[in-house]
Protein backbone atom coordinates (compact mmCIF):
# COMPACT_ATOMS: atom_id res chain seq x y z
CA UNK A 1 0.00 0.00 0.00
CA UNK A 2 1.32 3.53 -0.95
CA UNK A 3 2.47 5.43 2.44
CA UNK A 4 0.42 8.86 3.19
CA UNK A 5 2.66 11.20 1.53
CA UNK A 6 2.04 9.41 -1.74
CA UNK A 7 -1.40 9.08 -1.20
CA UNK A 8 -0.99 12.93 -0.59
CA UNK A 9 0.71 13.59 -3.46
CA UNK A 10 -2.61 11.79 -5.76
CA UNK A 11 -4.75 13.30 -4.07
CA UNK A 12 -2.85 17.10 -4.78
CA UNK A 13 -2.77 16.08 -8.46
CA UNK A 14 -6.66 14.69 -9.15
CA UNK A 15 -7.67 17.63 -6.50
CA UNK A 16 -5.55 20.82 -7.16
CA UNK A 17 -6.13 23.31 -3.64
CA UNK A 18 -7.58 20.16 -1.62
CA UNK A 19 -5.37 21.53 1.11
CA UNK A 20 -4.03 18.02 2.48
CA UNK A 21 -2.03 17.71 5.44
CA UNK A 22 -0.28 15.22 6.89
CA UNK A 23 -1.05 14.27 10.42
CA UNK A 24 1.93 12.76 12.33
CA UNK A 25 1.01 9.78 14.82
CA UNK A 26 4.44 8.93 16.75
CA UNK A 27 2.76 5.96 18.51
CA UNK A 28 3.89 2.02 17.99
CA UNK A 29 1.14 1.72 15.41
CA UNK A 30 2.38 4.75 13.44
CA UNK A 31 -0.93 5.64 12.52
CA UNK A 32 -0.40 8.58 10.47
CA UNK A 33 -3.67 10.09 8.29
CA UNK A 34 -4.95 12.68 6.27
CA UNK A 35 -6.33 16.49 7.38
CA UNK A 36 -8.03 17.75 4.18
CA UNK A 37 -10.23 20.92 3.44
CA UNK A 38 -13.66 20.44 3.87
CA UNK A 39 -14.46 22.52 0.58
CA UNK A 40 -12.82 19.62 -1.70
CA UNK A 41 -13.75 16.75 0.36
CA UNK A 42 -16.32 14.66 -2.09
CA UNK A 43 -13.64 15.27 -4.77
CA UNK A 44 -10.95 14.08 -2.18
CA UNK A 45 -13.19 10.90 -1.63
CA UNK A 46 -13.98 10.35 -4.71
CA UNK A 47 -10.74 10.00 -5.43
CA UNK A 48 -9.85 7.78 -2.55
CA UNK A 49 -12.55 5.43 -3.36
CA UNK A 50 -12.28 5.12 -7.14
CA UNK A 51 -7.91 5.58 -7.83
CA UNK A 52 -7.34 1.81 -9.49
CA UNK A 53 -4.18 1.59 -6.52
CA UNK A 54 -6.09 2.48 -3.86
CA UNK A 55 -9.74 1.73 -4.15
CA UNK A 56 -11.41 2.44 -0.92
CA UNK A 57 -14.15 1.07 -0.87
CA UNK A 58 -15.30 0.35 2.72
CA UNK A 59 -15.46 3.41 5.58
CA UNK A 60 -15.53 1.14 8.73
CA UNK A 61 -16.13 3.97 11.11
CA UNK A 62 -16.38 7.60 11.95
CA UNK A 63 -15.63 9.45 14.94
CA UNK A 64 -15.93 12.56 16.43
CA UNK A 65 -13.34 14.79 18.32
CA UNK A 66 -13.70 18.19 20.74
CA UNK A 67 -10.48 20.13 20.00
CA UNK A 68 -10.13 23.39 22.24
CA UNK A 69 -11.03 25.14 18.91
CA UNK A 70 -13.01 23.59 16.53
CA UNK A 71 -14.87 20.00 16.08
CA UNK A 72 -12.78 17.22 13.81
CA UNK A 73 -14.50 14.15 11.89
CA UNK A 74 -12.42 11.04 11.85
CA UNK A 75 -13.10 8.44 9.24
CA UNK A 76 -10.81 5.50 8.62
CA UNK A 77 -10.81 3.71 5.27
CA UNK A 78 -10.26 0.26 3.90
CA UNK A 79 -9.76 -1.58 0.58
CA UNK A 80 -11.77 -4.94 1.11
CA UNK A 81 -11.10 -5.48 -3.07
CA UNK A 82 -7.31 -5.01 -2.42
CA UNK A 83 -6.90 -5.90 1.10
CA UNK A 84 -5.71 -2.79 2.69
CA UNK A 85 -5.77 -0.30 4.81
CA UNK A 86 -6.56 1.88 7.13
CA UNK A 87 -6.26 5.35 5.48
CA UNK A 88 -7.36 7.88 8.09
CA UNK A 89 -9.07 10.79 6.74
CA UNK A 90 -9.67 14.12 8.81
CA UNK A 91 -11.92 16.75 8.43
CA UNK A 92 -12.03 20.13 11.46
CA UNK A 93 -14.30 22.38 11.55
CA UNK A 94 -13.92 26.78 11.37
CA UNK A 95 -14.41 26.60 15.29
CA UNK A 96 -16.71 24.91 17.56
CA UNK A 97 -19.60 27.68 18.01
CA UNK A 98 -21.28 29.18 14.79
CA UNK A 99 -19.59 27.47 12.47
CA UNK A 100 -19.91 23.75 12.74
CA UNK A 101 -20.51 22.61 9.22
CA UNK A 102 -18.66 19.54 7.19
CA UNK A 103 -19.82 17.83 4.10
CA UNK A 104 -21.16 14.47 4.41
CA UNK A 105 -19.61 11.75 2.61
CA UNK A 106 -22.59 9.38 2.81
CA UNK A 107 -22.92 9.98 -0.58
CA UNK A 108 -19.20 8.29 -0.96
CA UNK A 109 -19.80 5.44 1.55
CA UNK A 110 -23.35 5.32 2.40
CA UNK A 111 -21.65 3.50 5.82
CA UNK A 112 -21.13 7.16 7.22
CA UNK A 113 -24.78 7.68 7.23
CA UNK A 114 -25.43 6.21 10.47
CA UNK A 115 -22.10 7.22 11.92
CA UNK A 116 -22.20 11.27 10.85
CA UNK A 117 -26.01 11.12 12.55
CA UNK A 118 -24.43 9.90 16.34
CA UNK A 119 -22.03 12.54 15.60
CA UNK A 120 -24.12 15.46 14.79
CA UNK A 121 -26.31 14.23 17.82
CA UNK A 122 -23.21 13.38 20.20
CA UNK A 123 -20.82 16.54 19.01
CA UNK A 124 -23.47 19.47 16.86
CA UNK A 125 -21.36 18.94 13.59
CA UNK A 126 -24.24 19.76 10.75
CA UNK A 127 -23.41 17.40 7.84
CA UNK A 128 -24.22 19.03 4.83
CA UNK A 129 -25.66 16.89 2.23
CA UNK A 130 -26.71 14.34 4.60
CA UNK A 131 -30.13 12.00 3.43
CA UNK A 132 -31.23 12.29 6.89
CA UNK A 133 -29.84 14.44 9.30
CA UNK A 134 -31.74 13.81 12.76
CA UNK A 135 -31.21 12.76 16.14
CA UNK A 136 -30.00 9.26 16.90
CA UNK A 137 -29.42 8.90 20.33
CA UNK A 138 -31.11 11.43 22.35
CA UNK A 139 -34.61 12.79 21.70
CA UNK A 140 -35.83 15.49 19.06
CA UNK A 141 -35.95 17.65 21.81
CA UNK A 142 -32.73 17.29 23.91
CA UNK A 143 -31.27 20.94 24.03
CA UNK A 144 -26.80 20.53 23.52
CA UNK A 145 -24.48 17.61 22.45
CA UNK A 146 -23.19 15.16 25.70
CA UNK A 147 -19.86 14.45 24.29
CA UNK A 148 -18.64 17.97 23.75
CA UNK A 149 -16.23 18.58 26.61
CA UNK A 150 -17.96 21.99 27.64
CA UNK A 151 -20.84 20.06 28.21
CA UNK A 152 -23.02 20.52 31.68
CA UNK A 153 -25.39 17.70 33.03
CA UNK A 154 -28.48 19.09 34.04
CA UNK A 155 -29.86 18.88 37.49
CA UNK A 156 -33.25 19.04 36.23
CA UNK A 157 -33.02 15.57 33.88
CA UNK A 158 -35.71 15.74 31.34
CA UNK A 159 -37.59 12.80 31.72
CA UNK A 160 -38.59 10.71 28.14
CA UNK A 161 -41.08 8.28 28.24
CA UNK A 162 -40.46 4.71 27.04
CA UNK A 163 -41.89 1.44 26.64
CA UNK A 164 -40.14 0.24 29.25
CA UNK A 165 -42.23 2.15 32.12
CA UNK A 166 -44.66 -0.25 31.79
CA UNK A 167 -42.25 -2.91 32.32
CA UNK A 168 -40.99 -1.34 35.76
CA UNK A 169 -44.27 -0.91 36.87
CA UNK A 170 -44.85 -4.59 36.31
CA UNK A 171 -41.87 -5.47 37.84
CA UNK A 172 -42.53 -2.85 40.87
CA UNK A 173 -46.04 -4.28 41.46
CA UNK A 174 -44.54 -7.81 41.47
CA UNK A 175 -41.78 -7.00 43.90
CA UNK A 176 -44.48 -5.34 46.05
CA UNK A 177 -46.77 -9.23 45.72
CA UNK A 178 -43.44 -11.65 46.29
CA UNK A 179 -42.44 -9.51 49.50
CA UNK A 180 -46.00 -9.52 50.92
CA UNK A 181 -46.34 -13.23 50.26
CA UNK A 182 -42.74 -13.30 52.03
CA UNK A 183 -43.82 -11.12 54.95
CA UNK A 184 -46.99 -13.09 55.33
CA UNK A 185 -45.09 -16.68 55.63
CA UNK A 186 -42.83 -14.93 58.13
CA UNK A 187 -45.93 -14.03 60.01
CA UNK A 188 -47.46 -17.64 60.05
CA UNK A 189 -43.82 -19.01 61.12
CA UNK A 190 -43.76 -16.56 64.03
CA UNK A 191 -46.83 -17.75 65.03
CA UNK A 192 -46.46 -21.41 64.61
CA UNK A 193 -43.08 -21.05 66.87
CA UNK A 194 -45.12 -19.56 69.79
Amino acid sequence: MKTVEEIKSGIEAAAPGAGVEVVLNPSVSGQHSLRISPSHAIEVATFLRDNAELRLDFLSNVTGVDWPDSLEVVYHLYSVEKKHGPVVLRMRTVNRTDQVELPSLTSIWRSAEFQEREIFDLYGIIFTGHPDLRRLLMWDNFKDHPMRRDYEEPDDFEYEPTAHDEVLKRAEEHRRREQGTRNREQERGARAGQ
